[in-house]
């Protein structure tokens, strides 16, 4: 349901949220090599992010990604929607062009309350929250 580049985005927030902050920021071939992600797909990922407010960064020496404790209270959905657009959740399972609860393909009704859980639940948990979850080893990132 999520593409490549949305997996890597949440990963790499992940991980600036868990090892970054002001005074300590990553370049993206650290944060590349962390996650085992190429670098130039992580670096142009990484900036549009910044560019939609997700993460920031500072050019320049000592430069780098980081996360703000503002930038960490942001939804799991808002990585997904800078990279992928929402729209992608309400698409057709079996790609049909029309396809909704008036006029449903044989898979809508089964797919339909999963996908608006699994939005749900995106839009509902932070960077922080997930980020917590990984430093106290619930879930891993690597």
């Amino acid at each position: 349901m999520l593409s490549k580049s949305s997996k890597y985005a949440i990963r790499a927030v992940l991980f600036l949220s868990i090892n970054s902050d002001e005074n300590n920021k990553l370049s993206p071939i650290e944060i590349a090599e962390s996650i085992d992600i190429p670098a130039p797909f992580i670096a142009k990922i990484l900036q549009e992010l910044t560019k939609r407010g997700l993460i920031s960064s500072l050019k320049g020496r000592g430069g780098g990604f980081y996360l703000t404790e503002k930038n960490k209270k942001n939804s799991i959905i808002s990585i997904v929607d800078s990279i992928d657009g929402v729209d992608k959740f309400q698409e057709c399972m079996l790609g049909l062009p029309v396809c909704s609860g008036l006029n449903p393909c044989p898979m809508h009704n089964t797919i339909a309350p999963l996908r608006n859980n699994i939005v749900e639940h995106l839009t509902n948990k932070t960077i922080d929250e997930l980020a917590s979850e990984v430093k106290k080893g619930t879930t891993h990132l690597i």
